[in-house]
């Protein structure tokens, strides 16, 4: 494994797929603000899967072998890159947990310069293929022995983990925590047993099924499902309304869930782009994502009495269309 130290990049973020909508290329550079991090990129090799691993590590600076950082470890959309999602990563690091951004070789930015624009759609779907699914949760395993047994390891609370993803990493997500899919007429167990609760933003349905609930019902780890009204996917020849979202974490066979639904918005909005959604929405929304992300993960992680989850939904009521939690 290859360390080096880099600036804080904002680059390839979440794209459209059978499973996955997310951002195009461009997207806008950090504010000062958001530089808060230097964050480490790790190139890791599977020898094993003859695959590249690629991982970016938002660190907390006060994470050291007497204090080791909880870990978050991020799935990015289809199209996207370790790069991505640093909203997100830059507050949990400062909110003293660890978050290690993943890179999906086989459903990475790669897409969009590969081969003729005329064929993008083809590789988009090409990506959302099972192989390329079950890939990804290989990836986050890896991910998981590489850094937990590093140099790093003593930094970070290998008990104390947590799998965060959106859109097509919100699948990959939802089956490392126990979502079971079938594969040549048998299901398929991915479950990895690091990880301690999911976070689920805009997770599309698990395709080939006619419904979610055995794919889902078997995920009992605490969760948390973030969508908006307007988290819609659209893509020639595919289209998935929010309701999708919803029936996601209905699904859900664990009682310890959550399910956080913004007004408006779009799939993009939890993206690093700041225009989908609105530009006021979008602010809004991030900063209400980071406040509910936050009180999920001292919950399940540190134990706290869930006062700051319960008072979540009343702080931003102006968002919210609706909110369920367990009582």
């Amino acid at each position: 494994m290859h360390l080096r130290r880099r600036s804080l990049i904002l680059a390839g973020t979440a794209a459209a797929a059978l499973v996955a909508l997310g951002a195009v290329p461009g997207a806008r550079a950090p504010r000062a603000q958001e530089r808060r991090h230097d964050p480490l990129d790790l190139d890791a090799f599977d020898a094993a899967r003859v695959r590249p691993v690629p991982m970016r590590l938002y660190l907390p600076r006060a994470a050291s072998a007497a204090r080791p950082a909880p870990l978050v470890v991020f799935s990015h959309g289809i199209g996207g890159s370790r790069a991505g999602y640093g909203w997100l990563g830059t507050h949990w690091a400062d909110e003293g947990f660890a978050s290690l951004h993943l890179q999906h070789v086989g459903s990475d930015r790669s897409l969009w310069a590969a081969g003729s624009p005329f064929a993008l759609v083809e590789r988009l779907q090409a990506a959302a293929r099972a192989d390329e699914a079950i890939a990804r949760v290989g990836d986050l395993r890896f991910a998981l022995d590489t850094v937990l047994a590093g140099p790093l390891a003593e930094r970070l609370d290998a008990d104390r983990v947590v799998a965060a993803g959106h859109s097509y990493g919100a699948n990959t997500t939802l089956l490392a925590a126990g979502a079971r899919v079938e594969r040549d007429g048998r299901p398929v167990d991915l479950s990895e047993p690091r990880i301690r609760a999911a976070i689920a933003i805009s997770a599309p349905p698990f395709y080939g099924a006619p419904s979610p609930r055995p794919i889902l019902e078997p995920v009992r780890l605490p969760s948390l499902h973030v969508t908006a009204t307007d988290d819609v996917i659209r893509i020639p020849g595919y289209w998935s309304g929010a309701e999708d979202r919803v029936a996601l974490f209905d699904a859900v066979g664990g009682e310890r869930k959550v399910l956080a639904v913004f007004a408006g918005g779009s799939h993009s909005m939890f993206t690093d782009r700041a225009a989908p959604g609105g530009l006021e929405l979008n602010a809004r929304v991030k900063a209400a994502t980071r406040e509910l992300t936050t009180a999920f993960l001292r919950g399940v992680l540190h134990g706290d009495d869930g006062g700051a989850l319960r008072e979540w939904p009343h702080r931003h009521a102006a968002i919210l269309a609706r909110f369920v939690a367990p009582a």
